[in-house]
């Protein structure tokens, strides 16, 4: 039991990176056009995100170092500085599209006004996470996205082709380039730099320490796994319920339909539930990754376990951001829009977020004995190629596709 409320961590950091507002309309969608053609992509975001967290939470337990220590530490004051203000604007970007992804989600249930919901959840979510601690809050959001389970409970029971599902996690490498716009971004939400960023400050905000390591492996593998399997579920349920009937899921309300259409309102509330704890799970996720960012950087205490009085620059910081968020947001910006481009956009910090990792993790002053081993650190390697890849073909991709519409 200890070792499952343990995984809340990497259940709130891989829910909140996987099926963030965007990322859910830009699954779904990815099976509704392509079918099951895009399932490949996926496991292949899974297993890069589980490498490198795994890594930063062991850097963390064992070096007390999260993320941007490794970043202000190894980088050039220049390189540094450009590697936080992106991952600021890449993570504030991303929380003003979460909140108003709280707003359209609660606007499906109730007859008000999405702003209304926009300005209410804004509210809401800085009182829980001013009020409750750490621990409470990965609880209360990562458990609560379970709900999003009834969507794989849909791929499941819904007779789908196992033979064409097997068929696509094989990549066709044929195919147009709206197609590769839409696996390049479903690698991306998995490898989201946000996750990595809350997951480390996580870990010290638990202070772990290296009895903590079995711990971390298990959140890493176990956490970001789920995430990736909710992915999955969501690209097949698409496929099984909207490709045939020709909906284009470009709203979360036509989203939702996936859920509602087999099961009817119990799928409707369950899934919409699920996504409402997924997205201000994500919310909170952003918000204090940015503030963790600065503050880590600045040099300034920082920390929901210490409090405002201990920690009072870096709590302004993330209850501005949230201010922030609110006021982009209430402009009338479509928050489904606004992070999938982020979502893209955010694969060209991608090399300047793991670079630190990986050379930290093989640092035997800085690990001792607990350094990677030569098969980690040679996969590791390997991604970081794959993830400048990526950073060169995601903008090319986003203005060949016009963000994916052809």
């Amino acid at each position: 039991m200890k070792k499952l409320l343990s995984l809340a961590l990497g259940i709130i950091a891989a829910i909140g990176g996987f099926v963030d507002i965007g990322d859910l309309v830009f699954t779904i969608q990815a099976g509704a056009t392509f079918g099951y053609q895009l399932l490949w992509a996926v496991p292949i975001g899974v297993v890069g995100i589980v490498i490198f967290a795994e890594m930063s939470g062991r850097i963390a337990a064992v070096a007390g170092k999260p993320n941007m220590d490794l970043v202000h530490d190894q980088f050039s004051p220049r390189l540094g500085k450009a590697t936080l203000w992106a991952s600021l604007v890449l993570s504030f970007l991303t929380l003003a599209a979460e909140l108003g992804g709280v707003g359209l989600v609660l606007n499906l249930f109730f007859d008000v006004s999405d702003q209304f919901f926009m300005f209410a959840g804004t509210v809401v979510l800085v009182a829980v996470a001013y009020l409750l601690p750490f621990g409470a809050i990965e609880r209360i959001f990562g458990y609560g996205g379970l709900c999003l389970l009834v969507f794989a409970v849909l791929a499941f029971d819904h007779a789908p082709n196992w033979q064409a599902i097997g068929n696509g996690f094989v990549p066709d490498l044929q195919s147009s380039s709206e197609y590769w716009y839409f696996a390049v971004g479903l690698m991306a939400a998995a490898l989201m730099p946000y996750e990595i960023y809350f997951y480390s400050s996580g870990a010290v905000e638990e202070e772990w320490d290296e009895s903590n390591l079995g711990e971390n492996r298990f959140n890493a593998i176990a956490g970001f796994g789920l995430g990736g399997f909710v992915a999955l579920a969501l690209i097949i349920a698409a496929a099984e319920v909207l490709q045939p009937a020709g909906v284009d899921p470009s709203s979360i309300g036509t989203t939702l339909l996936t859920a509602q259409i087999p099961y009817g309102e119990t799928g409707l509330f369950l899934a919409g539930l699920g996504i409402l704890f997924a997205v201000g799970g994500a919310s909170i996720d952003t918000c204090f990754s940015a503030a963790y960012n600065l503050a880590q950087y600045k040099g300034w205490t920082w920390g929901k376990h210490r409090g405002a009085k201990e920690a009072p620059r870096w709590t302004v910081t993330w209850i501005l951001l949230f201010l922030g968020g609110y006021a982009v947001v209430a402009t009338g910006v479509d928050p489904v829009q606004l992070t999938e481009y982020s979502v893209v956009l955010s694969v060209l910090v991608l090399p300047l977020t793991y670079y630190p990792i990986l050379r930290a993790s093989n640092d035997s002053e800085l690990m001792g004995e607990h350094v990677s081993g030569a098969v980690l650190q040679g996969v590791g390697w390997l991604y970081f190629v794959l993830i400048c890849v990526l950073a060169f073909a995601a903008p090319v991709l986003l203005l060949a596709t016009n963000g994916g519409g052809g």
